[in-house]
């Protein structure tokens, strides 16, 4: 059996490792090397049978992708060791929004330390058609869709919409389902988390943090590609106003 390819949350917490230490590889006598790979063995993300082989992100391997992340840095000035392209576009996450990234791998970290990572189910969309997640891993997408999916919270939402006097109406596009399927339609939306993913699981999820949508306008939301975070209805009500996405009706 093959070792299986490092996937966005275990890049997380090994990109985390290298930014804490200034951007510097870790060998395999460090302390931290060897409890990362300790964690990565235990994460519920790979087959059983795979995280009891021996080299599975063993120290040797966790020491290994420290340099690749070192050395694949853009101020590197040596020669950069081969790696794959999501870890270089977790590299360029870790560039860009360090303090976000690195609040992700803390999240992972204290999800997988309470057991809360490991009871929940996976998530039929927690991965996109291409077998991608969100940057910031995906566990993070199975705890957040977990809990946009209890049907408490979601009941919740409406009635606090409801009382507002609001319409139940899809945020980003207005979509209406009552009126446009009627009765069947009547009191029926979706909910969307507006928080990050390493933010939205670290505290009790509040009726603001969610945000009301239509079936097409919450997958488009939580659509993954590579190297990009889940979008907030802003984000998507952005992306669609772009002169390049409207079309003249014909």
């Amino acid at each position: 059996m093959r070792i299986p390819a490092w996937t966005e949350d275990e890049l997380v917490l090994a990109g985390a490792l290298v930014a804490r230490n200034g951007w510097r590889e870790l060998r395999t006598g460090d302390l931290e090397v060897q409890k990362l790979s300790e964690l990565l063995r235990s994460l519920p993300l790979h087959e059983p049978e795979a995280r009891t082989l021996p080299s599975f992100r063993s120290v040797d391997s966790v020491s290994r992708k420290t340099t690749d992340f070192m050395t694949n840095h853009p101020g590197y000035t040596g020669k950069a060791t081969r790696c794959g392209r999501l870890t270089q576009l977790m590299i360029q996450a870790f560039i860009a929004r360090e303090a976000d990234m690195l609040q992700a791998a803390q999240a992972i970290e204290e999800g997988i330390g309470s057991g809360e990572l490991h009871l929940l189910p996976a998530q039929s969309d927690e991965v996109d058609d291409t077998g991608t997640s969100a940057i910031e891993g995906r566990l993070l997408v199975r705890r957040a869709l977990a809990r946009e999916r209890n049907p408490r919270l979601r009941a919740q939402k409406i009635k606090h919409v409801q009382r507002q006097g609001k319409p139940l109406r899809c945020e980003v596009c207005a979509f209406s389902f009552s009126d446009t399927y009627g009765e069947l339609g009547e009191e029926y939306i979706e909910v969307h988390h507006l928080t990050p993913l390493h933010v939205s699981g670290a505290v009790e999820t509040r009726l603001d943090d969610l945000a009301c949508l239509c079936a097409n306008c919450h997958r488009m939301c939580h659509r993954a590609r590579p190297g990009e975070s889940w979008r907030t209805p802003a984000d998507l009500r952005e992306l669609m106003c772009r002169p390049s996405n409207k079309t003249d009706g014909h």
